[in-house]
């Protein structure tokens, strides 16, 4: 751990919380917005402490996490995307809570929570088989393929994970015109993941043998 990254990790962890209180908070124009408390919580406190065990653990993998500039034109569009989608989600959801839209029923928000606590557990399990792993697609110095595991049932396993995870937010801010937004996310994932494929069949020793075995890319038995 260097002062360097634990201040880097601190800042965007700090701008983080603030840019996503912003967008559910001022659109609703009241604090007094459960749903967006709860959201706020199952985020940032695991978030938090994953962060605080990586920094000791491995600084390494979290100097990649942080590290959120994609380096691939066609990649770029994906990010931006995912941005907008997100920037309109939330503030779809905070101007429900302002002009009093429908909001879902409490046990369905609290079901989207533990959905989204489990899926947090299982991206914490993909950053341990899969310590290459960085936000942006590259290939890094002794890459192996990792085929056990979660890569072991689908190829994007992280990708699967963040499917369960955006899709539940909406749902537990409980805005359904939020989660109608967040449904953009599993074709833009789709979009990435072809592409990260042909790059990893040409700069991934092994990829191509590993495509044959584990058939399903991102959901068992569907795609």
């Amino acid at each position: 751990m260097t002062k360097k990254l634990f201040l880097g990790a601190i800042t965007k962890f700090l701008f983080g919380v603030a840019l996503v209180g912003l967008l559910i908070f001022l659109p609703a124009g009241t604090f007094s917005y459960f749903n967006g408390w709860l959201l706020m919580g199952i985020l940032f406190v695991p978030m938090f402490f994953a962060g605080i065990v990586m920094m000791f653990k491995n600084p390494e993998l979290l100097r990649s996490r942080l590290d959120a500039k994609e380096k691939q034109r066609e990649q770029t569009v994906v990010v931006k995307l995912s941005g907008l989608m997100f920037f309109v989600g939330f503030v779809l959801a905070g101007l429900g809570v302002r002009f009093n839209w429908y909001v879902l029923p409490k046990g369905v928000v609290i079901g989207a929570a533990v959905v989204f606590l489990v899926a947090y557990i299982l991206y914490a399990e993909v950053l341990r088989e899969n310590t290459y792993l960085s936000r942006t697609i590259e290939v890094q110095e002794n890459q192996k393929v990792i085929d056990t595991g979660l890569y072991g049932i689908v190829r994007h396993p992280m990708y699967s994970v963040t499917l369960l995870l955006f899709l539940s937010m909406p749902i537990v801010l409980g805005s359904v015109y939020s989660f109608l937004i967040f449904l953009a996310y599993p074709f833009i994932i789709v979009k990435r993941i072809k592409h990260e494929e042909k790059f990893l069949e040409e700069e991934l020793d092994g990829y191509r043998e590993y495509k044959q075995k584990v058939k399903y890319r991102l959901i068992p038995f569907v795609w």
